[in-house]
């Protein structure tokens, strides 16, 4: 049947999963207080940031700001849908999955991948026994000629397709698959009332997702044989634009700090080879914003490896432009001579490839900008110029902006003034310095970035997600903050903050709510009434220079009744700020 599970299970789940224990079969935990704290298994780190509090049933990274709720880290460490985890937690603690809607279509759906999945596996072992045998010598000779060893191979599950039209229906149809499912699951052509096999007399590279299912089939062309590459076609269970080559491995890899992307079966495979780790490769398109946001799952930054030729250069710009339109930071790795990976790594070794230094988005672009213009001209430079301008609108980092700026007036010519106002940017003057300004100290609870109100708020938010803030002390309309608000308003309708970490789409509302809830309140008695009451009080003071502000740019337009009671009213409120004064005399 179709997943849909009831809100009520999926808090039963919840409760049921020992954050702590799930935890600790992926890092070693220490208590430190009533939370437990250990290494972050996201990235890598010496220190240990990584906390889980059992009461909240969350666990949060202070470095790398990951967290959430069980679930939630099941679905990362185990790089899972939220379903897929919730199903894996249920299993794991024997509990039993509730009853479903019924969903028939969904079920229809579901019950025809498993059937091509089942295909894929037959065929996938077939092809990779044919590799071993006469009929698959000349492919493994070539693959072998490719430097690769039997245990990648087997790695990778690399096989052979025979030359013969219907080698694989035969087979597979004499083992009972339906000739219907082999044609559903791309393996079979039927055509003029002829069948024969897709895939003949290639090199076969299985197209594996991350929990082991055999999706499709990558296919080499052995000879002069077109197309050279052949891949399975879409199915109910492939989809070319939202998976990628070698995911499988992907997921095994631990603390990346970031995925290889490259163009080829066979890069991928012969990086790996020589020991480079986390590598995948599109499946013979350009790169969908889909596969992006699947990479961006395993790994903070992405490295483009396409190949050193034209089409490549040409392709890695287009990837560039798919990255920057979902913010995902990406570099580039610029082989030399037109290489490819595979080249490159076989002639100079795994050190050289280490080696490489990638370059970030704005520097590659910039790169190419100078192809097909002569920069020995004044009319090439002005165009490169203008070019290069154009690219550094959307440069965010200064220290980045100013790096590229400096390049770019040694190899243009143009002062950094010219190509600021080029850019529609007004280079600032230039500041006499005589004697530098002192900068003044901030006072201790002063904060650089948030207001002292919105710190109170998130304050009393932290307290609220423990339980230690009695009830009717504050109401939702307080918070002045949008997002502060909401989770105020969720806090006091009594919802758990393991649940609302789980529901958070908004990125920046959930970096927000993972920060209040991460806390951990120290406070008992009578210290923990007194920054109840402070916070409360700072929340009023902000509430009241507000509205005193609203109040006195309305005194110009008012009538004389109305000035009189803005003015009585504002009164009542400086009176009332004053009351609320730190420090204040009672």
């Amino acid at each position: 049947m179709a997943t849909r599970y009831p809100p009520e299970w999926i808090e039963e789940l919840r409760l049921r999963a020992d954050i702590v224990s799930i935890v600790s079969e992926y890092v070693p935990l220490k208590q430190n207080g009533r939370s437990f704290k250990g290494l972050c298994p996201f990235h890598n780190e010496k220190t240990p940031s990584f906390h889980v509090d059992p009461d909240k049933g969350l666990y949060y990274c202070f470095g790398c700001k990951a967290g959430g709720s069980v679930i939630q880290f099941v679905m990362e460490a185990e790089r899972m849908e939220f379903s897929e985890a919730v199903r894996y937690l249920a299993d794991k603690l024997h509990v039993p999955l509730p009853d479903q809607i019924d969903d028939q279509e969904a079920d229809r759906r579901r019950s025809v991948r498993e059937r091509i999945y089942e295909v894929n596996r037959q065929a996938a072992r077939f092809f990779h026994d044919t590799l071993y045998s006469p009929a698959g010598a000349q492919i493994l000779d070539y693959l072998h000629g490719r430097g690769l060893d039997d245990p990648i191979i087997r790695l990778f599950g690399l096989g052979a397709a025979p030359a013969k039209w219907d080698t694989l229906t035969n087979q597979l149809m004499d083992s009972g698959v339906p000739v219907e499912d082999l044609v559903l699951a791309g393996l079979t052509v039927e055509k003029e009332g002829k069948r024969f096999d897709m895939f003949r007399n290639r090199a076969i590279f299985p197209i594996i997702n991350a929990h082991g299912a055999v999706l499709g089939f990558g296919g080499r062309a052995m000879g002069d044989n077109q197309p050279k590459y052949l891949n399975t076609a879409d199915t109910p269970a492939f989809n070319k634009r939202l998976n990628v080559y070698a995911q499988n491995l992907l997921r095994k890899a631990r603390g990346l700090s970031r995925v290889v992307l490259v163009e080829g079966y066979m890069d991928v495979v012969s990086l790996v080879r020589h020991g480079i780790e986390g590598v995948v490769a599109t499946l013979g398109t350009a790169l969908t914003p889909e596969q992006a946001k699947l990479l961006k799952r395993y790994a903070p930054e992405i490295w483009v490896a396409y190949d050193g030729d034209r089409a490549g250069q040409t392709a890695i710009l287009r990837a560039l432009d798919v990255f920057q339109s979902l913010d995902i930071p990406a570099r580039v790795l610029s082989f030399p001579n037109g290489q490819d990976p595979d080249d490159f790594i076989r002639e100079h070794g795994k050190d050289a490839f280490a080696a490489l230094k990638p370059l970030s988005a704005p520097q590659y672009r910039i790169e190419r900008a100078a192809d097909g213009l002569e920069l020995s001209t004044e009319e090439g430079r002005t165009r490169y110029a203008i070019a290069c301008a154009a690219i550094l609108k959307g440069v965010k980092q200064p220290v980045e902006l100013e790096n590229l700026l400096k390049r770019l007036t040694l190899s243009t010519g143009y002062s950094r003034e010219v190509l600021l106002q080029q850019m529609g940017v007004t280079p600032p003057e230039k500041p006499m310095y005589t004697q530098p300004a002192k900068r003044e100290k901030l006072p201790a609870a002063a904060s650089p970035f948030l207001p002292e109100h919105v710190k109170a708020e998130r304050t009393l938010l932290t307290l609220m997600s423990a339980g230690l803030v009695p009830e009717g002390t504050v109401e939702e309309k307080r918070f002045a903050d949008e997002h502060n608000r909401k989770i105020a308003g969720w806090l006091l309708s009594g919802r758990h903050p393991a649940e609302l970490a789980e529901e958070a789409d908004d990125p920046a509302l959930r970096a927000v709510m993972m920060e209040i809830f991460s806390a951990e309140p120290r406070l008992y008695g009578d210290e923990l009434m007194q920054v109840i009451i402070d916070c409360t009080e700072r929340m009023r003071r902000a509430w009241i220079d507000e509205r005193i502000k609203t109040l006195t740019d309305g005194l110009s337009t008012a009538t004389d009744d109305d000035r009189r009671r803005i003015l009585l009213e504002i009164a009542g409120l400086t009176t009332e700020k004053e009351r609320l004064r730190p420090g204040r005399k009672e």
